[in-house]
């Protein structure tokens, strides 16, 4: 088309405004098609989300706008530049899902599902999931928040131990399965991938941040929870306080850190042993806080160190 974005670069070089309009509308073809997420800080896609997700691919070390000029330099007219521009955007836009919360449980379920034959993945983009007994091109095409619903309606199923890399244990995987079981059976149809990692993160609270139980207030009665906000600045006095506690607790008291005001039961399943030595190891956790903390003057501020220390991953392998 004349006057286009192909042109555009043939004759000046740079990014015009041609050039993007072409992408912006395409990050919202890529976006409408594949189900991405909008970028961080935005709640819903418009257009200054699709002009951060340009802006993204043009600042990024070690490529930046040289994805412009590689793509230009590929194309023969506007609709070659237009299909290279589309493949970049969408593999950016991959790459970028890939490092949130949501896009590693998306793809931790898809590798669950892949390894079962109840279930099938549809063709195609967005990635679609669908019980294999169902008939193919059956497609779900109803409001999400029917599908949260209907998870919540299963009974007697529950996540006590979310790890961050590595198997994802026996009684998790139950929990996932059982959850995009009954949702599927529901939807009568294929569910995109999004829309299930959504449900599961909304039926088990997946992606929330951990919550802390400090043991007793200043009056002796026992404190509310606290949330640990990774915003949050640890004090020079209170991050180093906290180092040494956590370094003299084993793995399995760090496992247990969040959940003090949890039982030996919920303990037991958190840590997979016997209730009996859970309820040692939760006993032994709060005694060697009562003691860690019994002189310091800013014990809130030490608790919320440790907290966020809980909060952040080892790093991720594949999964």
């Amino acid at each position: 088309m004349a006057g286009g974005a192909y042109e555009e670069l043939s004759q000046t070089g740079q990014l015009g405004p041609e050039t993007f309009e072409l992408l912006r509308r395409l990050v919202h073809q890529v976006r409408r098609s594949s189900g991405f997420p909008p970028p961080e800080g935005y709640a819903e896609w418009d257009d200054d989300a699709a002009y951060e997700v340009i802006t993204a691919m043009l600042i990024r070390e070690g490529a930046g706008q040289q994805f412009v000029t590689s793509c230009f330099a590929l194309a023969a007219d506007d609709a070659s530049l237009e299909r290279l521009f589309l493949t970049s955007i969408k593999n950016f836009l991959i790459d970028e899902a890939k490092k949130t919360p949501r896009g590693k449980l998306r793809r931790r379920i898809a590798r669950l599902m892949g390894a079962d034959a109840s279930f099938r993945r549809m063709p195609g983009p967005p990635p679609r999931w669908a019980l294999s007994e169902h008939p193919e091109g059956a497609v779900w095409q109803g409001d999400p928040d029917d599908l949260v619903a209907e998870a919540w309606r299963v009974r007697g199923v529950g996540i006590t131990r979310w790890n961050h890399s590595g198997p994802t244990p026996a009684q998790t995987v139950r929990a996932l399965m059982a959850i995009v079981m009954q949702v599927l059976c529901h939807a009568r149809g294929a569910v995109r991938e999004e829309d299930l990692a959504k449900v599961l993160e909304s039926r088990f609270e997946l992606l929330s941040p951990a919550r802390f139980t400090p043991l007793y207030a200043d009056d002796g009665a026992l404190a509310g929870p606290v949330e640990a906000s990774a915003a949050e600045a640890d004090t020079p006095g209170a991050g180093g306080a906290a180092a040494d506690i956590w370094q003299r607790l084993t793995a399995n008291e760090h496992l247990l850190l969040p959940y003090l005001d949890e039982d030996a039961h919920h303990a037991a399943q958190l840590l997979e042993i016997r209730q009996a030595q859970a309820g040692a190891v939760l006993a032994g956790l709060k005694a060697k806080l009562l003691l860690a903390l019994s002189e310091d003057n800013d014990r809130e501020a030490v608790v919320g160190a440790l907290l966020r220390r809980c909060a952040d991953p080892p790093p991720e392998s594949p999964l």
